[in-house]
């Protein structure tokens, strides 16, 4: 056999070689996961997962125009009264949840029921959820007479009937609201944290069902070292799901992606890989050395080096790295604990201790060294691409100006009554600023520039470092006095966000435990009206609450950026799409093998 017949005979091995591998999906999270139960989850790594593992009736639309709701396991949109009070749902037939030991060996059918009572869940004291003030404020008829008596007697019933919550027939449920709500529908597209769970399940795992996710979607859970490592494959059961939209008509790569798309069964991938590695440079090695297929968040204080001047690097160019920057619809923020006997209160006083140290934070500073300027001043918990959003709108959130801190400060005797250069509270106690923290560089890095800021202002300093999910479990426990951390919206309505300051959400959504009951009528008035003049109006008197009360510090809106390989196809990061994109991603395995022989 002549050498030229060889090199062929082997160039159809090896390319049948590779056809045979599962399409996988490498890449890594930042920050560890806390579990997988959709009615106790709030934190973004987590939700990442759950939104492929389980089925909301709805979803966003992958490259639609952003905010286009279309059917996911609903059975076309939902039928919609005219008081915005009552939304009728059906869902489709010969949907099927994972294989589980729950089911006894029989196939489990996703029903109407399934969707009450993950609902009904979601109002179980038991399960602590932090969506409950979410759904409390559309007041589902008799749902709160259900809870409170759950409340007094410690035992929650699901089979009791609730008017504003029940199934019509196996493939119909039916929503009936005690106030209008006009967004309600963004609810049933969250699969995170309101996806479909089966009763057989939750009552079998109970209190460890956040280590035993079943869902309906697209991805099942094969492999899990808590922390570490994950694995996730397609789900046999998963329906038939074909890709068919109408692309954005303002974005020509989106409506490129559409037409390849379109006629093609989800998910297009077999496998996903996940590692955790939380600091930055590790994680930047590993993609680089092709260990991950794909960076999601690419580490910031390396953005001048992989894109100078935003633009791709030249030795990551050549590799065909694939660039997506955009700006993500999230706001970071360094909440302050309402309940803390030195940083929280309502009293003049302490109200001042807050805005003066809001005031004196370094806002350049931060967006130069830690976000290495991929990021702008946020003026508000709104952020671009939420209703509500004024590009125009300027407040102290987005103004440093230590000499007015420290004059405010002063005058309300924040000062060093024993001498020496630190001030003391107005009582002569001491006065030191707890950070909590994560044990990483990155976060060193915006902790010295806290740091910085309040001794600037003659304020001490301390940081208490712990993993996320520790952090976690002491802001809603109301057990620290600062956090910094991020918040991303999930939908275009700015309920979602201004929910972190309503009251009845304390130590839930609303980690500061903000509780002011001007905030919180404001909050239910504009949640109860459509889109408009009005809702603005009411939208920006909570805006101004919020920087005069300074239950927060609102610093930036950040810029993401994502890089992928060539062989990664048709990703994008799509607004309020983003969260279950891995259905969509394909893996083209002839340009991953040729670009391993290359190197």
């Amino acid at each position: 056999m002549n050498r030229l017949l060889l090199c062929l005979v082997a160039g159809v091995l090896i390319q049948g070689a590779h056809a045979s591998e599962p399409k996988t999906l490498r890449y890594a999270f930042e920050v560890a996961e806390t579990g997988f139960d959709p009615a106790e989850l709030s934190d973004l790594y987590s939700r990442y997962l759950t939104s492929e593992i389980f089925d909301a009736p709805l979803r966003y639309a992958y490259l639609a125009a952003p905010g286009t709701l279309e059917p996911s396991t609903a059975d076309g949109m939902p039928e919609v009264s005219g008081d915005y009070k009552t939304f009728t749902i059906r869902i489709k037939k010969g949907i099927y949840f994972t294989d589980d030991p729950a089911f006894n060996g029989q196939r489990r059918e996703l029903t109407a029921e399934d969707y009450v009572y993950s609902y009904k869940r979601i109002f179980d004291p038991h399960w602590n959820s932090p969506n409950e003030g979410t759904l409390e404020l559309v007041k589902i008829l008799g749902m709160n007479e259900l809870r409170q008596d759950a409340v007094k007697s410690g035992h929650f019933d699901y089979d009791r009937p609730v008017e504003g919550l029940r199934a019509l027939d196996r493939y119909t449920f039916q929503f009936r609201l005690g106030v209008p709500s006009p967004r309600f529908l963004e609810n049933l597209a969250d699969a995170s944290t309101f996806g479909a769970v089966a009763r057989e399940v939750v009552e079998k795992y109970h209190d460890t069902i956040m280590e035993h996710p079943v869902g309906t979607g697209p991805f099942i859970l094969t492999n899990w070292v808590r922390s570490s490592h994950l694995v996730l494959e397609r789900n046999p059961n998963y329906r038939l799901d074909i890709f068919h939209v109408t692309p954005d008509p303002n974005d020509a790569d989106a409506q490129r992606i559409a037409r390849e798309l379109d006629g093609r069964r989800l998910p297009l991938i077999d496998r996903v890989e996940i590692s955790i590695i939380e600091e930055s440079q590790p994680r930047w090695l590993s993609f680089l050395d092709g260990e991950q297929d794909f960076m999601e968040n690419m580490p910031l204080d390396l953005a001048p080096l992989a894109v100078p001047n935003n633009q791709l690097a030249p030795t990551l160019a050549k590799k065909h790295v694939q660039l997506e920057r955009v700006p993500n619809i999230d706001v970071a923020i360094i909440l302050f604990n309402m309940d803390n006997p030195v940083l929280g209160g309502y009293e003049p006083e302490k109200i001042a201790l807050r805005r003066a140290i809001n005031l004196g934070f370094d806002t350049a500073e931060f967006i130069r060294s830690y976000q290495k300027f991929q990021a702008l001043p946020a003026q508000s918990l709104i952020m671009p691409g939420l209703f509500g959003y004024d590009p125009e709108l300027r407040t102290e959130n987005g103004v440093t100006d230590v000499v007015r801190a420290r004059a405010i400060l002063d005058s309300y005797g924040y000062v060093p009554h024993h001498g020496g250069r630190w001030r003391e509270n107005p009582d002569g106690s001491p006065l030191i600023i707890e950070f909590r923290t994560q044990p990483d560089q990155r976060s060193r890095i915006r902790d010295e520039i806290c740091k910085k800021s309040l001794d600037a202002l003659d304020i001490q300093s301390s940081f208490k470092p712990a993993k996320w999910p520790e952090n976690l479990k002491a802001a809603q426990a109301g057990a620290y006095m600062a956090w910094a951390l991020g918040s991303s919206a999930s939908g275009p309505d700015p309920s979602g966000v201004l929910i972190e300051a309503y009251g009845p959400s304390a130590g839930a959504e609303n980690y500061s435990r903000f509780r002011l009951p001007a905030y919180d009528e404001l909050y239910r008035e504009q949640d109860s009206i459509p889109n408009g003049p009005e809702r603005a109006k009411l939208i920006r008197q909570m805006q101004e609450i919020l920087v005069a009360y300074a239950p927060m510090k609102v610093m930036v809106h950040r810029f993401d950026i994502d890089l992928a390989y060539p062989w990664v196809k048709y990703y994008r990061r799509w607004p309020f799409a983003h969260r279950d994109f891995w259905r969509y991603v394909d893996i083209d395995q002839a340009e991953q093998a040729k670009s391993a022989r290359r190197s």
